[in-house]
């Protein structure tokens, strides 16, 4: 039986428990998800690296992905514009039903391999780009058979799961396995393994990124002003690399038509 699909000791009495009980031991079961991660994080290096890579030649990140690991890829790729200012077609996700299946669950659609194909050659893959294929169960066909593709093609491959060995670990060059083992309850690798992706993308994401000079220190010196939020913090991040003030800032980066890095006028941001 898959580790994720077991049922946890632990847990066995939450319909029993008052909400306090609850919430603690779902609170204790999280941490499993953070240790996880941390002893990947020799795989989690080699994928940056391999995504890093992949960006400096002009190819992409590709998310593959069926039900909640489509959805969690899906945020990750939709938050790489607006944070870092690259476009929109640099990180994408193909997940299994389409764009319906990002708000209504599409269970079935996992099951379908030659739609996994389908899909991935529908966004022009080459051999230039990356493709990383999420299952918690490590066997979802629709993921399986596009990362196979994938691969057949010259694309490097990674794979992320919570259960090993596994059919996509086996097809991929690169296989994170984050082992959060059984959940809360029992199959609802919307949790413990969701979590464990949600950070594993965020990672490596992040870490690309600023690999690529996308960041300066810490700074997100790639905003674009697109509301109000975001102009107020492309201004202190100008008044924090300048040591100016807010006001100076403003008009710096109004005269360079709201670009940080022209408004600084430093070329170690870069």
């Amino acid at each position: 039986m898959l580790e994720t699909e077991k049922r946890n000791p632990r847990t066995t009495h939450m319909d029993k428990a008052d909400t306090m009980t609850m919430l603690r031991l779902i609170n204790d079961e999280n941490y499993r998800s953070v240790q996880a991660v941390e002893a990947a994080l020799g795989s989690i290096a080699d994928a940056v690296d391999a995504v890093a890579d992949a960006f400096t030649k002009g190819g992409r990140l590709i998310y593959v992905g069926a039900g909640t690991s489509g959805r969690i890829a899906s945020a990750d790729a939709a938050e790489c514009p607006p944070t870092y200012g690259v476009d929109p077609g640099q990180v994408i996700t193909i997940i299994a039903g389409g764009e319906p299946a990002l708000t209504r669950a599409s269970e079935n659609a996992e099951d379908l391999s030659e739609a996994g194909v389908n899909d991935l050659l529908a966004v022009d893959v080459t051999s230039r780009d990356v493709v990383m294929g999420i299952s918690a169960s490590g066997g979802a066909a629709y993921v399986a058979a596009a990362l196979a593709k994938a691969k057949e093609i010259g694309c490097v491959t990674i794979s992320l799961s919570s259960n090993s060995p596994c059919k996509i670990a086996d097809i991929a060059d690169i296989a994170i396995f984050t082992d959060t083992g059984a959940e809360v309850i029992t199959g609802s690798t919307r949790m413990k393994a969701g979590n464990a992706q949600k950070m594993v993308l965020n990672m490596i994401t992040t870490c690309a990124m600023v690999k690529t000079g996308k960041v300066y220190e810490n700074l997100m010196i790639n905003l674009k002003p697109t509301n109000r939020k975001l102009k107020h913090r492309m201004v202190t991040i100008v008044a924090d690399i300048l040591s100016c003030d807010e006001n100076e800032a403003e008009a710096r980066l109004n005269e360079s038509d709201w670009n940080i890095r022209a408004a600084v006028g430093r070329p170690d941001v870069d």
